[in-house]
């Protein structure tokens, strides 16, 4: 009787575990705890949100712009290691907003895309704002030079189109540029050629800009070329920046 009364004692405790026991295996993966927690609850969600929260950052860091992005050049180098050979990617990213604003970027990584990736970060940081003409072109001609490069830039009437080419051509484009022709000398190195033209970038200057570093009025800068005062007032009023 003392085996059956323990027996029938045990019973409900052993149906109440039981009955416990789906719902403490609900949400774990095929292996238990260990399959719950690296495939469903910790692993993916929380990484998931990082990556998400970091893509909105990015989103509210850039205000909402468009950018013109364009990839000059990827290079493929490798390193001979004990169990064979490992590839790594840099890419050499132009990035414009197609109003006046520009940079360039380098990114290394193992993969292609990651690579892009942060040559694109860096070029939104590194972005510079050069003064245009009309909004289309160049105010005045330019040199450029970095390392073995070389780089001639000149404004051009309306119609002339981007005479450029390689790297120097992406610049332009992302740039917002529509004529302006251009020259390389002294190497083809896409990096030098970048970095001088933004170097000839840099020395663009407005005829607002030197009015009011000298104290003046930009038509009283334009009437020096020989125009009258209605021609330069008229001009000095087209001239946006």
């Amino acid at each position: 009787m003392a085996d059956e009364n323990t027996i029938e004692g045990a019973g409900p405790a052993v149906e109440a575990d039981a009955a416990a026991a789906p719902a403490a295996t609900e949400g774990r993966g095929p292996r238990g705890g260990r399959g719950g927690r690296g495939g469903n609850d910790r692993g993916g969600n929380n990484r998931g949100g990082r990556r998400d929260d970091r893509r909105g950052n990015r989103n509210e860091d850039d205000g909402g712009e468009e950018f013109i992005e364009k990839l000059v050049h990827i290079n493929r180098v490798s390193k001979t290691v004990k169990g064979g050979k490992r590839f790594g990617f840099a890419a050499l990213v132009v990035v414009g907003d197609g109003k006046g604003r520009a940079g360039f970027g380098h990114g290394k990584a193992r993969e292609v895309p990651e690579a892009i990736s942060k040559a694109t970060a860096a070029a939104k940081k590194a972005m510079v704002r050069v003064p245009l003409k009309e909004g289309r072109t160049l105010h005045h001609d330019g040199l450029g030079h970095f390392g073995a490069g070389k780089v001639t830039v000149r404004s051009a009437p309306a119609g002339t189109g981007i005479i450029a080419g390689g790297p120097m051509r992406a610049v332009f484009e992302s740039l917002g540029v529509a004529d302006v022709v251009t020259k390389s000398n002294g190497t083809s190195n896409p990096y030098n050629m970048i970095r001088a033209t933004f170097a000839a970038l840099g020395e663009q200057t407005s005829p607002k800009a030197v009015a009011q570093r000298r104290g003046k009025k930009v038509a009283d800068l334009l009437r020096r070329g020989g125009a009258s005062a209605e021609v330069a007032q008229a001009d000095a009023e087209a001239i946006a920046e």
